[in-house]
């Protein structure tokens, strides 16, 4: 949580009163396409379901950077992609049975994750997690 707080002065004859306002910031997580999750999880229910409780505990969390994503969530590892200019989130949901791999953008008031890749174990280890991009529009 980020704390913002502004300095009010009031010049009143020879006395002067200063005051200060404080409001938290929370940096809610806006994920961009959750719907293709939804999608890709089909008639899985044991994967909508691992998804939908973590959807739950993400629509909660409160984040200033990439490694409070760890703090919620322990299995998060965060990966360097160097080469492509941007890092990636790699969440274990549902006991490590599936992946989720987003890139992310950490702005002023929000988080905002890019979801690149949703699979199984087995079907993550067949990837490049930094070049997944298993919903970019193919032309």
């Amino acid at each position: 949580m980020s704390i913002l707080c502004v300095k009010l002065t009031k010049y009143m004859y020879a006395d002067c009163v200063q005051v200060y306002i404080c409001i938290s910031l929370v940096m809610r997580v806006n994920i961009i396409k959750w719907q293709n999750v939804i999608i890709h999880c089909g008639e899985n229910n044991a994967m909508i379901k691992a998804f939908g409780e973590f959807k739950k505990k993400l629509d909660l969390v409160d984040w200033n950077n990439p490694s409070d994503a760890s703090k919620s969530f322990n299995s998060t590892d965060l990966i360097n992609c160097s080469e492509q200019g941007s890092n990636r989130l790699i969440f274990n949901i549902g006991g490590n049975k599936y992946r989720m791999i987003c890139g992310y953008h950490f702005g002023t008031y929000k988080v905002t994750l890019f979801i690149k890749f949703v699979g199984t174990h087995k079907e993550y280890d067949k990837i490049d997690v930094c070049d997944i991009n298993m919903f970019a529009l193919k032309l």
